[in-house]
């Protein structure tokens, strides 16, 4: 039995030649990583120590915290890293991440809306026998002391913020407030939020339980779609200058 996650889900929806290459066949691809890529990991890194320290009652100073994000993108930066918009550089994207953490830590600092859990784990059942599960990890999860709601938080680096409409049929956060539904109650309301840092902007949304109960099916329906799957074409779309597998899709060389 495979356990999905949202990011498989979401491949076989772009691009089912991507899945297949990546989760079929696993082919390690020559492309390690995107310098966009690497700065989403860098940021959240940094950001995960900076609750971890906030949840030890060791809050740190900013200057702290734009250390420890120097030392993570140091230690995992890779020298075939891609740049795929060549008129910025690899500096231009180490200072969009201090610029984001530092504009985050000014606007949240205390940090004192009662964090629970960092990069916590949820493996859900999508039906009664066990059979379709999904698994992800929650960046941040609080309990809002106030209004009582459990909070999933999710840190976003992207250049350009999501319409309504995609926020509101956003499937990877609903996921995972079925999963913390599951836990501690289908009555307890469970806001979810997100960070986008580039424009330092916090989203919220909300899902009712009848919503969560059609997502389940409509996710069930999906894996059901992608294990009988016998044909995995390509799809192009703008995503492909970022695809790791570019240098050795027919497609992408054929469309250029």
């Amino acid at each position: 039995m495979t356990i999905y996650s949202h990011s498989r889900l979401s491949c076989f929806e772009q691009c089912p030649y991507r899945f297949k290459l990546k989760y079929i066949d696993k082919i390690i691809p020559e492309i390690e990583q995107t310098i966009e890529a690497h700065l989403g990991k860098s940021v959240h890194e940094a950001l995960e120590w900076l609750y971890t320290q906030v949840k030890s009652r060791s809050t740190p100073e900013i200057e702290k915290l734009i250390d420890k994000y120097s030392e993570i993108w140091i230690k995992n930066f890779k020298q075939n890293i891609e740049i795929v918009k060549k008129e910025f550089t690899e500096k231009d994207y180490f200072n969009k991440g201090i610029q984001f953490l530092v504009d985050y830590y000014l606007k949240h600092s205390p940090f004192e809306d009662n964090t629970l859990e960092i990069e916590k784990q949820i493996t859900l059942n999508l039906d009664k026998e066990g059979k379709y599960k999904i698994q992800g990890f929650i960046d941040r999860l609080t309990l809002n002391q106030k209004t009582g709601e459990y909070e999933i938080h999710d840190y976003k680096t992207a250049g350009s913020l999501p319409s309504k409409e995609k926020i509101e049929n956003d499937r990877q956060l609903a996921l995972y407030s079925l999963g913390i539904k599951e836990k501690f109650g289908y009555d307890k309301e469970v806001c979810l939020i997100w960070h986008y840092l580039n424009f330092n902007q916090k989203i919220c949304s909300k899902r009712t339980n009848i919503q969560l109960e059609k997502l389940k099916q409509e996710v069930i329906n999906l894996i059901k779609e992608i294990e009988e799957t016998k044909e995995f074409p390509a799809k192009v779309s703008p995503l492909c200058n970022w695809c790791e597998y570019k240098n050795i899709c027919p497609t992408f060389k054929n469309s250029n």
